[in-house]
């Protein structure tokens, strides 16, 4: 018997209901005061160094090139909603051929200016840079820029050394805040300020009695409104320290978990003062970041995983380099997006009513039924006769059975009525039954051109999916502008036994590889009954030993939408007894001689067989 399945790209397990409704969403961070105090500290070898170039990259964007003793290092500050921060960088930004009038302002008054400190009071989310400047009458003055890393209200402000603004990014006026004003000539205020502890410098006893004085609630989010400059990530790994990984309340911080606090608090505390820290990236199984810190993550358990990094800049390059490839992606692949959610929509509307026209052939039956006993008893009915009750001899009860009839026809035309429906619901059932089914193979097909473009992590890969869209005549062909690029080879692991796996990218690459790249002695894997990539592994005409196919069935099951179940099952077998039916949609195969094995995932497995085939 044959096994047969739509076979395509790797799948997540995001589904088109899920885009449709994450679709807008939007995923805003910005540093808290104690990590901006945490750069503050790794800043401090830039003072004394010298202001070399100002670029500004994008509209929220300004980049400063500090030299400090021979080197040139990139002082990043970023005012974006979502991506407020200010750090030294070692990504690469494309800057702008012409310089927009602000940058220009900034070259003007800060180019080739001292820096001589980094400020920042208490654990407000605000760093001051003071610049020794010349001015336009060669006198030496102090400037200084503030960064104000506040989300939605970032900002970076010139002061002149009387305190007074002479631009900003965003300029803010009576319409847009009552409470503080951002423009020329404006003395430069503060934001408005709670009145809330600074962990840094509040002793236990300090710390107690605003925990007796708050009102009862989740102890996480009360931590929040008693200190200042804490992100909600930081109260609650101190909170899931508090209550040994239980949720804790006010209430129920007795002496023993008031200590646990105070505890926590003070550690971290040390750790800050001390510059002994651990630098953490929190992003889910998927690889989705979510969060970050400047302490080790416990709370999330094996929900999440965390990445450590040695310093602060290290880990927001890599959060938000990763985070804004993944949007601008997103938003190159929009149209994809929407295009697919609305063939989804239109093929299983289609679906939908041809099962019902598919019910409607039931009464086929009942058509030939009527057609025959009509012709029986002719001689009973009349021209004109609405209803014709008859006998039905085929039953063995002989109950008498009710017709409609078209009083304008005979009873002849009646009877000949009803075998003309009686054939055409023969036809429809044929042609309904195969409809639906391609239907439903298109379905699956669309449906996994979704999920791969979710997962796709390079524009070349979205690109690849365009031309396979516009080959099967979902897209046209001339939207396509420019020659496309040579296509991405298909992901290569090495197993621990030195077998070469390969693993198809997409729905064609996948065709490929299996009917063209691979032998007929090398081995192909598939999960059961689930969408995913082809998986081989070569062979060279030996027989690979069971470890090796466990570790390209794992392979299997991570490259398919089965990625976070458990006993998954995978069919293998030798490449001959696979082929693809004419002309089926791309990665569609059927095989044979296959054998299943079930399997759960492992996410370090994959990794160490992607890490052992770059180091061979």
């Amino acid at each position: 018997m044959y096994n047969f399945y739509i076979t395509l790209s790797p799948l997540i397990v995001l589904s088109m209901a899920d885009y449709i409704f994450l679709k807008g969403f939007d995923y805003y961070m910005a540093l808290d005061g104690a990590f901006l105090y945490t750069i503050k500290q790794e800043l401090q070898f830039l003072i004394g160094g010298k202001v070399d170039k100002i670029h500004q990259p994008s509209r929220e964007e300004l980049l400063i090139s500090i030299r400090v003793n021979g080197g040139i290092y990139k002082l990043l500050i970023c005012v974006s909603a979502s991506s407020s921060r200010v750090h030294v960088t070692n990504v690469t930004i494309d800057n702008p051929k012409t310089p927009t009038m602000f940058c220009m302002f900034m070259r003007k008054h800060l180019g080739g200016g001292k820096l001589i400190d980094i400020r920042q009071d208490g654990l407000e989310r605000i760093l001051f840079f003071d610049f020794q400047c010349m001015n336009e009458l060669g006198d030496m003055v102090i400037l200084t820029l503030a960064c104000e890393i506040m989300g939605r209200y970032s900002n970076m402000i010139l002061i002149n050394q009387d305190g007074r603004v002479m631009d900003s990014l965003k300029r803010v006026d009576a319409e847009m805040s009552r409470e503080r004003l951002v423009l020329p000539n404006v003395k430069y205020e503060l934001p408005p300020r709670n009145n809330r502890l600074n962990f840094l410098t509040a002793t236990s006893n300090d710390i107690i009695q605003a925990i007796k004085g708050l009102p009862n609630g989740d102890l996480a989010k009360s931590l929040i409104k008693i200190f200042e400059g804490v992100s909600p990530i930081l109260c609650r790994e101190w909170s899931y320290y508090v209550g040994k990984g239980a949720d804790v309340k006010i209430s129920d911080m007795n002496e023993e978990l008031l200590n646990r606090l105070t505890f926590i608090i003070e550690k971290t505390k040390l750790a800050i003062l001390n510059r002994n820290l651990l630098y953490t990236a929190v992003k889910t199984k998927d690889g989705q970041l979510k969060d970050f810190s400047f302490i080790e993550i416990h709370q999330y358990g094996t929900l999440m995983i965390t990445k450590p990094f040695n310093n602060a800049f290290d880990l927001l390059d890599y959060f938000y380099s990763e985070r804004d490839n993944f949007s601008r992606l997103k938003q190159r692949a929009d149209d994809l997006f929407k295009l697919l959610v609305s063939t989804n929509e239109r093929i299983t509307k289609k679906i939908s009513i041809q099962q019902e026209e598919l019910a409607n052939c039931d009464n086929k039956e009942l058509f030939k039924l009527y057609g025959d006993l009509i012709s029986a008893n002719m001689y009973k009915i009349s021209k004109g006769d609405s209803v014709a009750t008859l006998e039905n001899f085929y039953d063995e009860n002989y109950p008498m059975v009710k017709i409609p009839l078209n009083v304008r026809k005979t009873p002849s035309q009646n009877a000949q009525y009803y075998y003309t429906e009686y054939k055409k619901s023969i036809t429809a059932q044929e042609k309904l039954t195969e409809q639906i089914s391609i239907a439903k193979q298109e379905l699956v097909y669309i449906d996994s051109i979704f999920d791969a473009l979710t997962r796709a992590e390079t524009e070349n890969e979205v690109i690849q999916l365009r031309l396979e869209l516009a080959e099967q005549g979902y897209i046209k062909a001339n939207r396509l502008k420019g020659k496309p690029p040579k296509e991405l080879p298909p992901l290569e692991f090495k197993s621990s036994d030195g077998y070469t796996i390969l693993v198809g990218r997409n729905n064609k690459q996948n065709d490929k590889l299996t009917t063209k790249i691979a032998n007929k002695s090398d081995i192909w894997l598939h999960v059961h009954n689930i969408t995913g990539s082809h998986v081989i592994i070569f062979t060279n005409g030996d027989t690979p030993p069971d470890r090796t196919i466990e570790e390209a069935c794992i392979l299997a099951v991570y490259h398919s939408k089965a990625k976070k179940s458990s006993q998954v099952p995978v069919d293998y077998c030798l490449v001959k007894y696979v082929k693809k039916p004419n002309g089926s949609k791309p990665g569609m195969v059927i095989f044979t001689h296959n054998k299943t094995a079930y399997i759960n995932p492992h996410d370090e497995t994959v990794e160490r067989l992607k890490n052992y085939a770059k180091a061979t």
